[in-house]
């Protein structure tokens, strides 16, 4: 892993990452045998076929380039069949996958992969790392969802497989869609530019009510169970710290420039405590120590009946500055100047942006885009994050980075038994922390 940028380079390093972010182009070399099948046609597998991968698989087609979805791969035949009658109802010009392309099963996506010229890896992120380090094993461009893995050895996979990605100059995209957002990169591009001065702390959030759940139904094995109803496992989602929490827990590091080095705090299962719930707490309170000694302090919860908040906020030596989803961005000096105030009016869906900047380098046979290590350590933070508040440590980053604690099962089957299993009375063990080891 290369070294991070230490605090006298953070604007240098702010720069770069933001043109990064933004599709500057790393390279203007284009891509020998850019398309697999030695025609004009962007061909794509979708891997993954729940609603976010729908969802992906709609921002590609929409693109205005010349693309095909050649072949579709999920664990279960009825997210594939209702994904492919969504898509085709849409799409149907640029829909070419016939039932022998229709792949279900663990190893589906071993089928689907060769027949692309651009994988979308969008299934539930403890496959993150396997279905990313095989495609680009084979060659392809990927977006890929965030987070980006659940645990240190999947972390690992993940930046391996980006340095992989680099030498073969295959785009990859990480679906943390505000670093394509109009709002953000204006504010950022200020914050670079010293508006508000150096970065001494900031505030991150994601509170809200919850997500779905899906109960447990008649003759299920329990890895189907823990798969339909994989937000609430670890091996699977990672908490909400992790899958969901990772967009704001990333502005913190895209506007530090860095990782953090430590991080602490606390979180529990205060309201959502029953089986359906599985192993995850419903709320995490954590410090982010980064080098220079500044401290984000991050807090993510799924209660109901509370106000919800997900933004973010910082204080420079010279300024602060808010940011939220809404398209909001204000910079402030601390006489209360406004600085940058953004127009909410009209501004891109970043989760489209992602893929019209993705494909447009594609088509154009460039190398721009390389969001897996970003992604990869914001992810991490997140997964630290878990540490620290399931064991009730300070967790270091370069401890947890070489940790060998794998949530994976030992082989993927539907008779096969996940390492969480549950009691005679349908409960999941739960974290305590002072004794739960993490590392």
């Amino acid at each position: 892993m290369k070294n991070e940028p230490n605090t006298n380079d953070r604007r240098d390093f702010l720069k770069s990452s933001a043109l990064l972010a933004g599709g500057a182009m790393l390279s203007s070399i284009p891509l020998a045998g850019a398309y697999a099948s030695g025609s004009d046609t962007i061909k794509i597998a979708l891997i993954g076929c729940g609603d976010r991968g729908t969802g992906a698989a709609f921002q590609a087609l929409g693109t205005k380039f010349n693309i095909k979805l050649v072949a579709m791969a999920d664990a279960f035949q009825d997210r594939l069949d209702s994904s492919y009658q969504s898509l085709n109802t849409k799409f149907a010009n640029k829909m070419d996958v016939p039932k022998e392309r229709q792949f279900v099963g663990f190893d589906a996506y071993l089928k689907a992969i060769p027949l692309a010229d651009v994988v979308l890896l969008v299934t539930p992120p403890g496959f993150r790392p396997i279905h990313f380090e095989e495609a680009i094993k084979q060659g392809k461009h990927v977006f890929m969802e965030k987070p980006v893995a659940v645990d240190s050895p999947g972390i690992r996979k993940v930046l391996a497989a980006a340095e992989i990605a680099k030498s073969k100059k295959l785009n990859v995209v990480v679906g943390l869609q505000r670093r394509y957002q109009a709002n953000y990169r204006e504010a950022m591009k200020r914050v670079q530019e010293g508006a508000i001065g150096d970065i001494v702390s900031g505030q991150v959030y994601w509170n809200s009510g919850g997500v779905w759940v899906r109960p447990r139904t008649a003759n299920q094995t329990e890895m189907e169970y823990q798969m339909r109803n994989w937000y609430y496992f670890n091996w699977l989602c990672g908490d909400h710290i992790v899958e969901q929490h990772v967009h704001n827990i990333d502005i913190a590091n895209w506007i530090k420039g860095t990782h953090p080095v430590s991080v602490q705090g606390t979180g529990s299962r205060a309201w959502r405590t029953g089986k359906d719930y599985g192993e995850i707490y419903d709320n995490h309170a954590v410090e982010l120590t980064y080098a220079d000694g500044s401290v984000v302090y991050s807090q993510c919860k799924h209660f109901e009946g509370v106000p919800n908040r997900v933004d973010e906020t910082f204080q420079g030596t010279k300024g602060k500055i808010y940011l939220s989803a809404g398209n909001q961005a204000k910079l402030w000096d601390w006489k209360g100047n406004v600085i940058y105030n953004h127009n909410t009016k009209g501004n891109a869906n970043p989760y489209q942006t992602e893929h019209d900047e993705l494909f447009d380098a594609i088509s154009k046979g460039e190398y721009k885009f390389d969001n897996a290590e970003y992604g990869a350590h914001s992810t991490l933070t997140g997964i630290i994050g878990r540490y620290a508040t399931y064991s009730g440590q300070t967790i270091k980053w370069d401890e947890a980075l070489a940790a060998d604690n794998s949530l994976m099962p030992e082989r993927f089957a539907w008779d096969a038994n996940p390492k969480l299993m549950p009691d005679a009375n349908g409960l999941y063990p739960i974290a305590m922390p002072g004794k739960t080891k993490v590392l």
